[in-house]
């Protein structure tokens, strides 16, 4: 099975922060897609696919938060890694967002080689985790082919 690229989606309402980060995954073999706010967000996620998610906290429409919320609740999407961006470094916004269910957080402003670790890590994890998911589903393939098991 050829291995298609990974995807982000750089979800940002401010255009100088996404061109920034465009620009930081310039070396990153990967496909990027760009929302505007939370809502195109979700949008984004149905029919782009992405394996990961650069959120920025503060967009209108839906929060980072709020996104992040609903897709981790989601079963179909619960899978796909967060990464929220953010300026705010309160304790309480970092609590919501580990409360929303992000997967990390980099606080703004980003410094390009902490991003690129993190979404080279991240997107690591997001392979292994589907590749342990093809296994599983092919064990279970595999048992479900060859019947119950007789006990001696």
């Amino acid at each position: 099975m050829p291995h298609r690229k990974s995807r982000i989606l750089i979800a940002d309402d401010n255009e100088p922060n996404v061109e920034l980060l465009q620009a930081y995954l310039d070396g990153v073999d990967c496909e990027i897609a760009v929302a505007v706010d939370g809502r195109d967000a979700l949008d984004k996620v149905a029919s782009f696919k992405p394996d990961l998610i650069l959120l920025d906290v503060m967009m209108p429409k839906l929060s980072g938060f709020e996104v992040c919320t609903q897709l981790k609740n989601d079963p179909a999407t619960r899978g796909i890694m967060i990464l929220m961006v953010t300026a705010l470094n309160e304790l309480g916004d970092i609590e919501r967002a580990v409360d929303a269910g992000t997967d990390d957080f980099l606080s703004k402003p980003v410094n390009k080689l902490e991003l690129l670790k993190r979404v080279e890590n991240m997107l690591k994890l997001r392979n292994v985790t589907d590749e342990v998911e093809r296994l599983r589903q092919y064990i279970q393939q595999m048992e479900d082919e060859s019947g119950p098991k007789k006990k001696e």
